[in-house]
């Protein structure tokens, strides 16, 4: 039986970490003194959920598989839509994580995905209208480890099968309504901070780089990703099926010296998938 001293130890450790925690969710230094001014110098950002919302767990249970969630709140229609939605982690060693752009045929602007979380960090999404104007949502999310968790000993399985995508639409096909697709893409998406587990090297980084999703040749998804994206790929959002035709997915990755810049990179293949639709 643990004795009275071990709980009190532990009472006292919690209310010193406590007052910690609650400045980190507070701190907004690296928004204000560095991505603000990288991304959107000059620019006014509506910091609201009236447009999108975030939705992302408070303590993550997997550092390198963190879900996340955007929720448009408006319909995607030729005069008013969300034509682009950037996601950053303000701790990540690179906060990129993607940017993601949509139409009015996309017919909603949601989005679902996993990514890595390195730190306790400050998760943003900030959309951006048709018309220019910049609304911005955030979550804290408390994880440890995300980017630099080690390499799984099946890496050579995962290469093996690297390129592969499946479509997937759980919840069937709505004519001329927006239609829920998943799309699962096969790739390990090293971060260039992860120890190979067999090797005991740490792998050089090689991501998902650009992916674009199209039906009937129509735009739905275009993105350009980065290494917060988790391993194995796993979309989700919407399209609008006004008749029978073709889904089409297609995505470019990428391999560079260094986690943290874009600096010295090699291009790398691009995959492609596609999956006839009927209404």
């Amino acid at each position: 039986m643990k004795s009275k001293g071990y709980f009190f130890k532990i009472i006292a450790l919690t209310l010193l970490l406590t007052p910690l925690l609650a400045i980190a969710e507070q701190d907004e230094s690296e928004w204000n003194n560095s991505l603000k001014n990288q991304y959107f110098s000059g620019k006014t950002i509506d910091e609201s959920d009236a447009v999108i919302e975030l939705d992302a767990p408070l303590r993550a249970e997997d550092p390198a598989l963190v879900p996340l969630k955007i929720n448009s709140k408006i319909k995607q229609s030729p005069g008013n839509y969300i034509k682009k939605i950037l996601v950053l982690v303000d701790k990540n060693p690179f906060p990129y994580v993607g940017e993601f752009e949509f139409s009015p045929k996309s017919g909603k602007a949601d989005l679902a995905m996993r990514i890595r979380v390195n730190t306790y960090s400050h998760v943003r999404a900030i959309a951006e209208m048709n018309d220019g104007i910049l609304y911005m949502t955030k979550k804290f999310v408390k994880a440890s480890g995300g980017c630099s968790a080690p390499v799984g000993a099946d890496l050579d399985a995962a290469m093996q099968r690297l390129g592969k995508m499946k479509f997937r639409l759980d919840e069937g096909v709505k004519s001329k309504e927006p239609t829920l697709v998943q799309l699962l893409i096969s790739h390990p998406n090293l971060s260039g901070m992860q120890m190979d587990q067999v090797t005991r090297f740490v792998r050089k980084s090689h991501f998902v780089k650009e992916m674009k999703v199209s039906f009937n040749n129509e735009p739905i998804l275009t993105a350009k990703t980065d290494i917060a994206i988790s391993s194995d790929p796993n979309f989700r959002f919407y399209f609008v099926p006004e008749s029978a035709g073709t889904l089409k997915a297609e995505f470019t990755d990428t391999s560079c010296e260094s986690p943290t810049s874009r600096a010295v990179c090699n291009a790398g293949k691009t995959y492609s998938e596609s999956y006839s639709v009927t209404p």
